[in-house]
């Protein structure tokens, strides 16, 4: 088949394209008007673009299925145009930090994946001698926390375990990923409000870790990457580590890219997350980190809860994680259009000057939510871009259309998301798989599609 648009997102920009499609894999991009004889879908002047890749979603299946599945959570990222995700190693039982573990989790994951699904390890204090063997049996990369990840079966690691870990991951050629906060610098809130949260985790939290993996990084040769990061300051610790040659990158969050402190209403736990959604100098300080290649990608970090858990009025006891798997691109590209970063009321995208901004924010896009993650997760031969002999991973949207998020329409398990309500730009149409339909108009066109990487 052919997929045709006026917009191709490549590599090289944007562009009118014909994209021909054999055995679910791009055999050409060729010029707006080429045709193979094979079914030609044209969609007008809708953008085309790679599938997005997210690297930081919490599936929780199997143990904690009841908070979010596999089918759902990739309902939800075929609905937002997510055409891979990578799973996180924490907060299934058993968490995925042995082989017998991630077996445990692809197991519950086949046959009911309706986009395609990676896997993360986990270290934790004492599992060294089973990272390799991990690598071996697939997975993507590792992820450890330098505070408590808030369950008991995914520990903190200390200095004296990434010693260990660190040479077998450098050795392998595969990613460390830090939840980078600095335990000594984050205490437990004293009382329920959002400010006295946002004390308890500050911005030099951040930013002593970065310093601290940066010199481990350097130290082992080691590739070490920064999740979610909140701050300014961590932005700059990151750009010196790179500066100086550390073989580091990092990510940030539509949330962070979204949100400010000052907008948060009093007891709306829905926004709780760690490190915190900051003021609104820090989300200025993250676009230009991803304007200057500091901050590499965006990353939902999608972790839903029950209702009951996010404790409405309670930001000490409520869980920390948003859910906006099936949001990103719309907010991201929402942010990017906003007239002022620092105007914490404007809630909608009103600007005169979108189409002469359209060409190189939507290829922006492309490389923070496609091409960077699937270099992160060493996926990058395949996934993350429209070109010859990459998976037919596309999300065909439209940039103008502007919708209200109904928090009850998201195909997520549990609908609580601080975007309800919030008046987003850019609807995904069409997301296709290998070539498949698998999201067409607002329903799912061909469920259980998606394969384990």
């Amino acid at each position: 088949m052919i997929l045709r648009s006026s917009r191709v997102v490549v590599p090289e920009g944007v562009r009118p394209a014909s994209i021909q499609i054999e055995n679910g894999v791009i055999a050409r991009v060729g010029d707006h008007g080429e045709a193979n004889g094979g079914e030609v879908v044209d969609v007008g002047d809708l953008i085309v673009s790679p599938g997005i890749v997210d690297t930081h979603v919490h599936v929780n299946e199997p143990g904690r299925t009841e908070w979010e599945g596999f089918d759902t959570a990739t309902r939800a990222a075929a609905a937002g145009g997510v055409t891979t995700i990578v799973d996180m190693p924490l907060n299934s039982v058993p968490a995925t930090t042995t082989v017998e573990a991630l077996q445990a989790k692809r197991a519950a994951a086949r046959g009911r994946c309706h986009v395609d699904v990676a896997f993360w390890g986990g270290v934790v204090p004492g599992n060294g001698g089973d990272l390799e063997a991990m690598i071996d049996a697939g997975v993507r990369g590792f992820k450890c926390f330098l505070v408590p990840s808030g369950v008991a079966e995914f520990e903190p690691v200390g200095e004296a375990d990434l010693r260990q870990a660190l040479p077998s991951l450098a050795r392998r050629g595969v990613p460390l990923l830090v939840h980078a906060e600095a335990p000594q610098f984050v205490s437990a809130p004293t009382a329920s409000d959002y400010t006295t949260f946002l004390e308890s985790r500050p911005p030099i939290a951040e930013a002593a870790a970065v310093r601290a993996m940066a010199a481990l990084s350097r130290k082992f040769d080691a590739r070490v990457h920064i999740v979610h990061v909140a701050s300014a300051e961590a932005v700059e610790e990151i750009a010196r580590a790179k500066a100086d040659g550390v073989s580091i990158t990092a990510e940030t969050c539509p949330h962070y890219l979204t949100f400010t402190a000052a907008e948060i209403p009093g007891g709306a736990t829905e926004f709780k997350c760690a490190p915190p959604i900051r003021e609104a100098r820090h989300c200025d300080a993250l676009f230009d980190g991803l304007d200057r290649g500091v901050l590499d990608l965006v990353a939902t970090d999608h972790s839903p809860a029950p209702e009951s858990m996010k404790c409405r009025g309670d930001f000490m006891r409520a869980w920390g994680g948003i859910a906006s798997l099936e949001l990103s691109l719309p907010a991201v590209w929402t942010a990017r259009l906003k007239p002022s970063r620092y105007d914490d009321s404007a809630n909608r995208c009103d600007i005169s000057d979108v189409a002469r901004r359209l060409q190189p924010s939507v290829s922006d896009l492309a490389r923070w939510l496609s091409a960077a993650p699937a270099a992160l997760a060493r996926l990058q031969h395949r996934k993350g871009r429209i070109a010859a002999d990459y998976d037919a991973d596309l999300v065909v949207w439209d940039p103008d259309a502007e919708f209200t998020v109904d928090a009850g329409r998201l195909q997520q398990r549990h609908k609580v998301t601080p975007y309800a309500g919030r008046t987003l730009r850019g609807v995904v149409r069409a997301t296709y798989l290998r070539g498949e339909r698998v999201w067409d108009g607002g329903t799912l066109a061909a469920p259980a599609k998606g394969r384990l990487l």
